[in-house]
């Protein structure tokens, strides 16, 4: 019995030793969730796209009768994260995950609903920004500077992932700098922040943390998700600020333009041209008039830094480009025989030197090529053509699977053809079109060229 009691009491002991381990600590984790998660919101878009019944039946129905029956109008519901960074009711979030939305709701950590404007935002760079008006006074979370994480600090993940709320992740920047291809296969995101805090479908748009409670990236993507591997990435915070702040002082998206036709520098490159340089983006050619050539630059020439961001490859200046508004002012650093040179470029708007439609016809808008799409799109250099920038829904564009991306080389009407070097002579060929004639177009996508035709039926 003596020997029962001994051991109950040296069990107490231990079990009372264990209780006060550490007992006033606080993870500073803890500390980064309490100040961040009432910024997080979840976000549900509504949304209405056309969708077939039977794929089959309707190409055989529009290639003779026009609109297929059998093709409805569907509502679909995209859910994601955002986070409100503006006392105004800002909310930075993916494009993606409010693309073609009707009606965007958010929902807040306490369970308040409102109703959110879409501001605007950019598939390219997938990112888009949300507002909500309201008289009540709203947490924002505050943004830190992803210029200066360092491989292996903490970041911490607050998201709505398969739709459990407000959901928190550890782990640590894994790499920074990453380059990964887009969904759709045309052009990449770069100079991504990768993290190993878990982050799953659902996480789209929410905030990867620093310790400190500051936003430095947000996340956007994952790559293998069934395959047992956890690798996401992230957008980098200062990109998003640029975009953000262009688009709330402006009211609209403006698409930068330097101007500079470029690639990869390779070791075989760099020993062909008798480069000093390892890594960067090889000027190959210039736009004439672009800001690129007013500025000083010249082929054969390496982009090394913009703004003191290095630049390692042809992918990550097409990229950091996208990110700056038309207007501003940028620091060039291109390396040229060995020796750095700083150039000070104002860039331009895209549109002054791609011109696009304003309407549709044919249910396309389309645009002139720039050398940016050249670079993106690892296109021949002397490609040429028009730039699909959106296709309308129930048109016959649609039906014949054109898709934004495309690129229009040659349009033929009722037999005869012509190869397309602008809008200006879209826009003449298809004044001219009429009710039955047979149209069709030499498109290229993905490095191929492939035809697509259609009777058109007046819409």
């Amino acid at each position: 019995m003596k020997k029962m009691v001994m051991s109950m009491m040296l069990l107490l002991l231990v079990v009372s030793s264990f209780a006060f381990v550490n007992p006033d600590y606080v993870s500073p984790v803890v500390n980064v969730v309490n100040e961040a998660a009432p910024a997080v919101v979840n976000i549900e878009a509504v949304g209405h796209r056309k969708a077939s019944i039977d794929p089959f039946f309707e190409d055989f129905y529009k290639r003779f009768f026009g609109e297929s029956p059998w093709t409805q109008d569907r509502e679909f519901k995209a859910l994601g994260t955002g986070f409100i960074f503006d006392k105004r009711g800002y909310i930075l979030t993916n494009y993606h995950v409010v693309e073609n939305a009707d009606e965007i709701t958010i929902t807040t950590l306490k369970g308040k609903k409102y109703k959110a404007n879409y501001v605007g935002g950019d598939k390219d760079l997938d990112i888009a920004v949300l507002q909500v008006k309201t008289k009540d006074v709203l947490p924002v979370i505050e943004l830190g500077d992803s210029d200066n994480i360092q491989i292996g600090e903490w970041a911490i993940a607050i998201g709505n992932p398969l739709g459990f709320k407000h959901t928190v992740t550890l782990g640590v920047v894994s790499a920074i700098h990453r380059k990964i291809p887009k969904p759709d296969g045309r052009g990449y995101y770069a100079d991504l922040i990768q993290t190993d805090a878990a982050i799953n479908p659902g996480n789209s748009g929410g905030p990867l943390l620093n310790i400190h409670a500051q936003v430095i990236g947000i996340n956007t993507a994952i790559i293998n998700p069934t395959e047992g591997q956890n690798l996401g990435f992230a957008i980098p915070i200062n990109f998003a600020k640029r975009f953000a702040e262009a688009l709330i002082n402006t009211g609209k998206v403006s698409k930068a333009y330097l101007g500079v036709y470029i690639q990869n520098v390779t070791e075989t490159l760099a020993k062909t041209f008798g480069l000093k340089v390892n890594k960067g983006a090889f000027v190959s050619d210039i736009e004439k008039g672009s800001p690129a050539q007013k500025a000083g630059i010249k082929p054969g020439d390496v982009i090394v830094k913009i703004d003191n961001k290095e630049i390692n490859s042809a992918d990550e200046l097409v990229y950091i480009v996208k990110t700056y508004p038309a207007g501003e002012k940028i620091d060039v650093v291109v390396n040229r025989k060995g020796k750095e040179i700083t150039y000070e470029i104002t860039l331009a708007e895209r549109a002054e030197f791609a011109k696009a439609t304003n309407d549709y016809y044919l249910g396309l808008k389309v645009r002139d090529l720039t050398p940016e799409d050249i670079n993106e799109y690892k296109l021949p250099k002397d490609m040429y053509g028009v730039m699909v920038e959106d296709v309308k829904d129930g048109s016959e564009a649609q039906y014949v699977n054109i898709k934004k991306g495309d690129i229009i080389m040659e349009m033929y009407v009722n037999g005869k053809g012509e190869k397309l070097q602008s809008i200006k002579e879209f826009q003449k060929l298809v004044s001219k079109i009429k009710k039955g004639d047979y149209i069709g177009f030499i498109i290229f996508r993905d490095g191929y060229r492939m035809s697509v035709y259609f009777s058109y039926m007046g819409k």
